[in-house]
């Protein structure tokens, strides 16, 4: 009877494992932000988000729908959990403005992080031809009004002017975690792949700074000179390309 038991036991344990996912248990104290970790860590455990598994390293790959829903969860740990600051650093390859006036959910989410006393710096990277082109200033343009009315500061930044590994769409929350898109998605996220890091999160910071620059060289500073000369040929559809392209070969 106890050599049949002891194998009923061993039969169960083993029917246990395969219909049951079994979690690697991470180290957070190797985390950048081991409280913030840890929330995040239970939210994907809860939520089943494929493959979350991996985040026992310290490190998470997501694809397609996965991605923007990954984007707001980071938001909204930070925003509720204690990890300070409450900041976020956002470059983004803009190269189709459009698609990102419909990210309604993360738009949502980055109101809510300002209005509970985080800041959101956003870095547009476009392209030289891009930003001399009517329709393309024309979408970009309503895009930053958008942001600023959420509170987020705004910048450009000419990506010709950049390195290959420099151009890079990513976004620091706080000093917790990076995600970094590798694969841009579509209208509605049907392709795309990111990753997300919670360790070395400091050096995508610097990254982000070096690019975002400082006076009369910083984003900030150049999108307001884009737009003194853009957003009045705008408002009398009057659109002088010669007098653009100077400006953007100015930046």
């Amino acid at each position: 009877m106890e050599t049949v038991l002891v194998l009923l036991l061993v039969a169960n344990h083993m029917w246990l494992r395969s219909a049951y996912i079994t979690l690697r248990r991470a180290n957070s104290r190797e985390m950048a932000d081991s409280q913030y970790f840890d929330l995040v860590r239970s939210q994907l455990e809860s939520e089943l988000i494929a493959d979350f598994g991996e985040i026992a390293d310290g490190h998470l790959q997501v694809y397609a729908s996965e991605v923007p829903r990954l984007s707001v969860l980071l938001y909204r740990v930070l925003i509720d959990g204690g990890s300070e600051p409450k900041r976020v650093l956002a470059a983004d390859l803009t190269t189709n403005p459009n698609l990102l006036t419909q990210r309604r959910e993360y738009l949502a989410v980055n109101r809510r992080l300002i209005e509970a006393g985080g800041t959101i710096q956003r870095l547009f990277i476009a392209w030289a031809t891009d930003l001399a082109r009517e329709d393309f200033a024309r979408a970009l343009l309503p895009l930053i009004n958008h942001h600023r009315s959420l509170g987020v500061q705004c910048g450009i930044a000419v990506r010709d002017r950049f390195r290959a590994d420099q151009a890079i769409d990513f976004v620091v929350v706080s000093g917790a975690a990076v995600l970094v898109e590798e694969d841009q998605g579509d209208a509605d996220y049907t392709r795309g792949r990111s990753s997300v890091y919670f360790k070395q999160v400091d050096r995508w910071t610097g990254r982000f700074e070096s690019i975002w620059g400082h006076g009369t060289l910083s984003a900030p500073f150049m999108l307001q000179s884009y737009e003194a000369v853009v957003r009045p040929m705008i408002d009398a559809g009057i659109w002088d390309a010669a007098r653009v392209r100077t400006a953007v070969n100015e930046l």
